[in-house]
């Protein structure tokens, strides 16, 4: 028999160098143009597909919100990178800087966060960014050995409740107990302290987060609910702290009686000043944490509402898993399923869906058929609940497959394209003082899979409809 001739693989062909497509426009006109584009009559999703379309690039040059009336001071031109490849440059620091960039080139006063620019605003060449990343990192290997039983603790409250509501009535709301519960269990593991000390915060600790939050984050939020009044009352200024500054006072000063131990330890190990202890603290709990956990459990509960079909998989493995009906991080990282089930909801719904970064230098760009020239302090702007459809690397990417992260599927490869973190999930270093991934990047997935694995070790049925749920039956 012939030996076949031996064939030498072709290397992929060099990619075209090309300038960013795109544009501005006019000086006010444009960038206005493009922000009533986005809230208003396309929506951020259409906004950047339209425009992908428009170029025939996932790379290019656009204007996103704020912009005029009342932000004279915030340049909306931005390169948006909408592709895996092209977004993942924004986690490379050495040309990429995050001064002030947390949601593009608008920063909310630093009044609302006691006056200092905290950890989410400094770049990682500043030094106060490794005490403060540190001392993050820190918080959450102490609190792993009791974060699980503190979850099922307040999870078990919560869910008491809401089987009274079913008992009585035909439904139980959860969006405001979701906040109440993840506002005490998140006090508690992250600033060893306890809400229910101080009456006030127990009963309104989580409204006062809200109305913060909201205040810092309306001017870049699409809402598009009574337009026009949107545009006008909600994205054409900045609200002022004033309207928050009382609460804003009573949480700084829960933070610093009620987590005392924790901002002490800041001092001492971290070398951090009471103030820059308490505010970042807070900014860790309120702004990270708590808005970055509802967002996400109510993606959670949402698509769990909708995937029914796959409750009786979901739950099978749970309780094949805890055979001591014991949850903890180690018996829920047995689980698999529901930890794809977990990364899927993630890649769809990103609890933050923009990210930011400012390059360092200039420096050339690639998405997946392109090569572009980048300018030295140029913004650049990536949507993820399109990167993380990219038809490159995702199969079917509009469709929610609850397997598609399981090592049967290859998926478990899949997990360093899934950029929720402001980083990838792995395949890299993992959070560090060097980059600005989020510290919870293992520990938000973690304590997701344990929220599922109480649903369905605790029900034998769960049904979700409109921010509801409509039916528990308890296991028996």
């Amino acid at each position: 028999m012939a030996t076949p001739p031996s064939v030498t693989p072709k290397s992929p062909p060099a990619l075209q160098r090309m300038a960013v497509p795109g544009g501005y426009g006019w000086p006010v006109v444009g960038p206005l143009w493009d922000r009533l584009q986005y809230f208003w009559f396309q929506g951020p999703t259409n906004f950047f597909k339209k425009r992908i379309d428009k170029y025939s690039s996932t790379v290019f040059r656009t204007n996103v919100p704020p912009a005029f009336p009342f932000f004279t001071g915030v340049n909306p031109n931005v390169v948006a990178v909408l592709d895996v490849e092209s977004f993942g440059h924004l986690f490379e620091m050495e040309v990429v800087e995050k001064t002030n960039a947390l949601v593009g080139d608008f920063m909310p006063s630093v009044n609302f966060t006691g006056g200092l620019r905290v950890c989410a605003y400094l770049d990682t060449s500043e030094p106060k960014h490794s005490q403060i990343k540190n001392f993050t990192l820190d918080i959450l290997k102490r609190s792993s050995s009791s974060w699980a039983s503190t979850l099922v603790t307040s999870l078990d409250s919560m869910f008491d409740s809401f089987d009274a509501q079913l008992a009585a009535g035909s439904s139980a709301g959860y969006l405001f107990p979701l906040q109440d519960f993840l506002f005490t269990f998140l006090s508690r593991a992250i600033l060893n302290a306890d809400p229910s000390a101080v009456p006030e915060i127990k009963k309104s600790g989580y409204i006062m987060i809200d109305k913060w939050l909201a205040l810092q984050l309306l001017p870049t939020v699409s809402i598009n609910v009574l337009q026009p009044l949107e545009e006008i009352f909600l994205h054409s200024f900045s609200y002022p702290f004033w309207l928050v500054k009382s609460d804003y006072e009573k949480l700084a000063n829960f933070v610093k009686t009620e987590a005392k131990e924790t901002v002490q330890r800041a001092e001492t190990e971290f070398k951090l000043t009471e103030e820059e202890a308490i505010h970042n603290l807070l900014f860790i709990l309120g702004f990270n944490a708590f808005g970055g956990f509802f967002i996400f459990f109510n993606s959670l509960l949402s698509t769990l509402g909708e995937q029914k079909s796959v409750h009786d998989e979901l739950r099978r493995e749970v309780r094949e898993k805890l055979s001591d009906n014991v949850l903890s991080f180690q018996t829920v990282q047995q689980m698999e399923l529901v930890f794809s089930f977990v990364y899927e909801t993630l890649r769809l719904n990103p609890p933050v869906p923009s990210q930011f970064g400012r390059a360092r230098k200039d420096f050339e760009l690639s998405s997946h058929d392109a090569v572009f020239e980048i300018k030295k302090g140029e913004m650049l702007c990536g949507y993820q609940p399109l990167v993380m459809k990219d038809p490159k690397i995702f199969e079917n990417p509009e469709d929610f497959v609850y397997n598609r992260f399981t090592k049967e599927k290859g998926g478990d490869k899949l997990l360093k394209y899934l950029f929720w973190s402001n980083g990838p999930q792995s395949g890299a270093n993992g959070p560090s003082a060097s980059n600005k991934q989020c510290p919870a990047r293992d520990v938000v997935p973690m304590t997701a899979a344990l929220f599922l694995a109480y649903l369905f070790q605790r029900y034998d049925e769960i049904t979700i409809s409109s921010l509801s749920f409509t039916a528990l039956k308890k296991a028996n």
